[in-house]
């Protein structure tokens, strides 16, 4: 899919399953909105197919596919009341009153707007009026719902509370919801399977637990969550295990079942919350376990957990510590101590390039 010169999908090929809570994540510009207008009947490919139910629907009006779209500016009618504005797919379809009245109520007792139902778009907070825009793409029983970022024009905490919303709305009634968004905890929080997308490309396809714990690529590592990334060489290969050189590391050991052949190149990741850190060096009798003594360069206390930046010969790592409870502390750390940083071997990745465009 092109725009001029500008490649907005690049061979894209997706399978959702019907019923999935199925997220498209990625950065502004990485082709997952241009996804999601094409499924929607709002944009043409320039090659391809669309199936929806084993029909391809790329044929098809907008109005035809079976398809529903929720928008972040909720694209409500300020002039009609919330019921109104629910029921106006109903009323463009010609329905018999009493099974509009039926019907918007089952929907507006759905999103818990019942109470509201005369009010005016303007009286309403911003959670509500997108459940409202919620309710009106859901009234006419669409095969798909397609989100386009709906939860964007919220403040953080309602948007936590929406998205709670959503995912039960998505278990009450079971179809298929397809998800687009730029933030990451949204996408791991409810998604069935997330796509992670950039530069036009589907870098990774998975379900969240998959594409935080086993990137794929350096970008979908460094896109969902924090972690540590090194650029290192490969000394040797044995055994599900690979030892690694990183520049101003050291050796790093890791787990892998299709590494790298020795004297060739790898990007190692090792999230921050997976290394322990503390003033004691760790037990040396285990042969998975990476152990470099460093500097406690900067700490950073997060109240549910704190981020040490450890400085270990020429290399900084990130390391966060949960705090599990108020009556353990643990090793009170703090800046210029020396300490050791450890980790297993089976807890890191080799990880590929992928597409950083």
């Amino acid at each position: 899919m092109s725009f001029g010169d500008f490649k907005a999908l690049d061979d894209v090929s997706l399978r959702i399953n019907k019923g999935e809570f199925f997220s498209l994540l990625g950065p502004s510009g990485c082709g997952k909105t241009t996804l999601l207008r094409i499924i929607a009947g709002f944009e043409n490919p320039d090659e391809g197919l669309v199936n929806i139910d084993g029909i391809d629907v790329l044929p098809l009006e907008p109005n035809k596919r079976g398809v529903n779209t929720v928008f972040q500016s909720y694209a409500l009618f300020p002039h009609l009341s919330v019921f109104e504005n629910v029921a106006f797919p109903l009323r463009l379809r010609k329905t018999a009153p009493k099974a509009i009245r039926a019907k918007v109520g089952e929907y507006l007792e759905l999103v818990q707007l019942v109470d509201h139902a005369r009010k005016k778009p303007s009286q309403l907070s911003g959670g509500q009026k997108q459940r409202v825009a919620i309710a009106r793409a859901l009234i006419n029983e669409p095969s798909v719902l397609l989100l386009d970022e709906p939860l964007s024009a919220l403040d953080a905490k309602l948007r936590q509370h929406m998205l709670i919303e959503l995912d039960s709305i998505h278990d009450k009634i079971g179809i298929t919801f397809i998800y687009v968004t730029h933030d990451q905890q949204e996408a791991l929080s409810v998604s069935d399977r997330i796509a992670v997308m950039n530069g036009g490309k589907v870098l990774q396809c998975d379900s969240p637990y998959e594409i935080y714990e086993n990137p794929a690529t350096e970008f979908v590592a460094r896109f969902i969550g924090e972690t540590n990334l090194f650029d290192a060489s490969v000394e040797s290969v044995g055994g599900g295990r690979a030892s690694l050189s990183v520049p101003g590391l050291g050796k790093v050991l890791v787990e892998t079942a299709k590494g790298p052949a020795p004297g060739g190149t790898a990007i190692f990741t090792i999230r921050p919350e997976k290394i322990h850190i503390d003033h004691e060096r760790p037990d040396g009798g285990r042969s998975d376990l990476n152990v470099f003594e460093g500097v406690v360069e900067e700490p950073i206390y997060s109240g549910f957990q704190s981020k040490f930046f450890v400085r270990c010969g020429d290399a900084t790592l990130k390391v966060f510590k949960q705090h599990a409870s108020y009556q353990e502390e643990g090793p009170d750390i703090a800046w210029k101590d020396r300490v050791f940083v450890s980790w297993s071997s089976d807890d890191g990745y080799i990880v590929g390039p992928g597409s950083d465009a």
